[in-house]
């Protein structure tokens, strides 16, 4: 499903423990990392040395990825490492894109100060730009994440964009063999706005999101799967059925539907990338 993914990586304490998750990945796909330390070149790094202007940073990340490549090698991993220049996030997700990489891995925090290329808002600025699927995880420096991952859950509001992204991370727990949890929540703050958010209605079409993933999971030969329809907040309902249903995984669309019918936000899933406690795998719909 992955044959090559790509790992941006600064040094940091949550960078590096991400390292092993995306090896437990590339293990299972037979897939090659690549690990990538962008320069950021949005801010002033370049100095003089012996009389030759040198880029600090990319000295440093060419140092960094040296300490990439110890780990890498000790896990046994394919890969390549490459510096470049640029402005962190739009770099990240343009290199992906470039390079045909199916998925990347990313740590949701990163190293704060000069050297920070992967901070909290640089990951959630890719996701929001990235084409290719990207998973982050909230690692700290002594967790371990589960992989394979028994349990996914993806929450769906019916829209175009959670369908698309519904489809790639159903692909990924029929090859794992996993139980799939299906979430659409009810938002509190649309009840009560007249006829047509009723709560009925709202019930209902958060019924028939997750009965239509639920059916689109039996096609991708997904066994096992388990509804969820719920009353509350997006953000903190996914964050309440990972903690219930002891879930691994989530995976969903980084845009929803818009109005009065909206279930999930766009934003949802940056809250969620900052949140939650399991890997996050968020997936754009290329024509949203």
């Amino acid at each position: 499903m992955y044959d090559s993914i790509l790992l941006p990586f600064d040094g940091s304490e949550s960078a590096t423990a991400v390292i092993n998750h995306a090896c437990q990945i590339a293990d299972w796909a037979d897939a090659t990392i690549e690990v990538l330390f962008v320069a950021d070149t949005t801010r002033d790094s370049v100095t003089v040395v012996e009389g030759r202007t040198v880029d600090a940073l990319v000295q440093h990340g060419e140092r960094v990825l040296e300490e990439a490549t110890d780990t890498l090698d000790t896990l046994g991993a394919a890969y390549t490492t490459n510096v470049v220049q640029g402005n962190p996030a739009p770099t990240i997700a343009d290199y992906a894109e470039e390079y045909d990489h199916d998925l990347v891995v990313l740590s949701s925090r990163g190293r704060e100060g000069v050297t920070r290329v992967l901070g909290g808002s640089v990951s959630e600025k890719v996701v929001r730009l990235s084409s290719v699927p990207v998973l982050t995880a909230r690692m700290k420096p002594d967790e371990q994440l589960a992989f394979p991952y028994e349990h996914i859950l993806i929450p769906t509001d019916g829209s175009a964009a959670a369908t698309y992204a519904a489809d790639h991370v159903l692909s990924l727990a029929a090859a794992l063999g996993a139980t799939v949890h299906v979430l659409s929540v009810v938002e509190d703050s649309l009840l009560g706005l007249g006829e047509e958010a009723s709560e009925e209605e709202g019930s209902q079409a958060a019924t028939e999101a997750v009965e239509d993933i639920v059916e689109r999971a039996a096609t991708h030969g997904v066994d096992e799967t388990v509804e969820h329809v719920t009353r509350g907040t997006p953000a903190e309902a996914i964050l309440d059925c990972i903690e219930d249903n002891d879930i691994d995984a989530v995976g969903m669309g980084t845009t929803g539907r818009r109005g009065t019918e909206r279930i999930l936000l766009g934003s949802v899933a940056e809250e969620t990338v900052r949140s939650a406690p399991v890997p996050v795998i968020t997936v754009t719909n290329p024509e949203e």
